[in-house]
């Protein structure tokens, strides 16, 4: 069960827009993210690979905890709000529920749940 107090650091490193960072702290080696019931990616390295290549394609994102977090016992429940212009221009805004499954002070398990809808980036702004 994570502490109040390492919740509240997880959510500060993804609100500075270090999600990479934050797989590398705050995840156990083998860690898994899944995606709207899609298959499982599995380990903290490959993780951390996969939100480089999303940081690498924005050109800024704004991470948003929107409060309060959910704690009750192993588990978390945290409503995000991302918001990413892409090197092209384009925009997306995307809200979902990250529902984690913590080990300790670590996660060990997460699924996002959101619209895929959201996914589909919007033309850049005129």
């Amino acid at each position: 069960m994570p502490s109040p107090e390492t919740l509240e650091r997880f959510i500060a490193r993804v609100e500075q827009n270090a999600h990479a960072e934050a797989i590398e702290e705050f995840y156990t080696e083998n860690a898994s993210m899944q995606e709207n019931q899609g298959a499982p990616r599995v380990g903290r390295d490959k993780l951390v690979l996969g939100e480089q290549k999303v940081m690498e394609r924005a050109k800024s994102l704004t991470s948003t905890c929107v409060r309060p977090a959910l704690l009750q016992g192993d588990h978390v429940v945290i409503r995000w709000i991302f918001r990413f212009e892409w090197q092209d221009g384009s925009r997306t805004e995307m809200e979902e529920l990250a529902w984690q499954r913590w080990e300790g002070e670590r996660i060990a398990e997460e699924t996002f749940f959101y619209d895929p809808a959201q996914r589909l980036p919007k033309p850049p702004v005129a």
